[in-house]
């Protein structure tokens, strides 16, 4: 990572930690905010905007994922024809960081296993968000409602059996303990949930921030975990969900969505388009207005990450008007509904 990369992270550091009073206050500027703090949508749930930049020389999309607040994953569905470690210089790219809120109360923590991401309703009027790893394949992350508990700064990591048995079978043994220092995973800040064996840590791997490689814990950005440790009271509720299809409508009055991978575990436990359409049936309330269902499942199909409109403009509308797909249409055959 070059120089000034540096100096603009440590910058944006400094800035989230000491300006959380105006936040709260409303005295500061929107385009003067910290790093992932938004102002709450009057009307609606869409934050941020994505936006694009042009490679310069010594640039990665890693790199810049980090500096714009965006984790692995995120940035390669966005750029899927980009390298990750070696674009080309002049190259356009995009950084999505444009946002649904997810359909869960807006209190606490609220953490989106699928979509990799983290909210933080820290204040009134405000919400926070920064990428996050999950747990990988047989190490799934829980879903369900916990609460911080205790803050740890500088933790000793021990090796859990399972991971020392592993490298005991590779000729690798593990120390029993590793203490604090750069080869410690956990990082320099820790906070315990009320799920045993469970924490939201920072890590001194931060390449592989947004990206389902953990044990089962919630990892950050060094900078991100450092902001909430100073910040979340312990006691702080924790909403772990899993939403791999969000819709929503900005505060201009257009219907999004935004479609993320499905989490291994959850695969073939529900159908992802019938999920879809409970989302978007939640989003429209008791009004139904025209929506392309073709565009969406394209979006279940292929999940990008990305916003894309689910409204039918006058000029798209099908003549006659069609109704709505039902679900024998949709999947060729009977089909139980539920909902998760």
């Amino acid at each position: 990572m070059n120089t000034s990369t540096l100096a603009r992270r440590g910058a944006r550091c400094a800035l989230a930690l000491g300006l959380s009073t105006l936040i709260a206050s409303g005295a500061l500027a929107e385009e003067e905010w910290p790093r992932g703090h938004f102002p709450l949508p009057e009307t609606g749930n869409v934050i941020g905007e994505n936006f694009t930049l042009t490679i310069q020389e010594g640039d990665t999309l890693v790199d810049l994922a980090r500096e714009h607040n965006v984790g692995y994953e995120a940035m390669r569905m966005a750029n899927p024809d980009v390298s990750l470690w070696a674009p080309f210089e002049g190259t356009e790219v995009v950084i999505p960081n444009q946002h649904i809120l997810p359909d869960a109360p807006r209190e606490g923590i609220v953490v989106n296993l699928s979509e990799l991401r983290l909210y933080y309703y820290s204040s009134p009027g405000v919400v926070e968000t920064y990428p996050i790893s999950v747990g990988r394949e047989g190490f799934s992350t829980p879903v369900g409602v916990t609460r911080t508990t205790v803050k740890v700064k500088d933790p000793a990591w021990s090796p859990p059996r399972s991971m020392r048995e592993e490298a005991a079978a590779r000729g690798e043994p593990p120390p029993a303990v590793v203490p604090p220092g750069p080869d410690n995973p956990l990082g320099r800040h820790a906070i315990l949930l009320g799920l045993p064996s469970y924490l939201i840590h920072g890590t001194n791997r931060p390449e592989g921030v947004g990206m389902r490689v953990s044990r089962g814990c919630i990892r950050m950005f060094p900078e991100d975990i450092e902001s909430l440790y100073e910040r979340v009271p312990s006691g702080t509720k924790v909403n772990i969900i899993d939403q791999p299809f969000k819709a929503g409508w900005s505060e201009e009055g257009v219907l999004y969505a935004q479609s993320f991978p499905q989490l291994e575990k959850n695969q073939g436990s529900f159908e992802p388009l019938l999920n879809a359409i409970e989302a978007v049936t939640r989003a429209f309330g008791d009004e139904q207005p025209p929506v392309d269902y073709a565009r969406l499942r394209e979006l279940v199909e292929a999940p990008d990450g990305l916003l894309v409109s689910l409204l039918q403009t006058a000029e798209e509308a099908p003549t006659p008007a069609e109704p709505a797909p039902e679900v024998d249409g949709l999947f060729g055959g009977e089909l139980e509904l539920s909902v998760r």
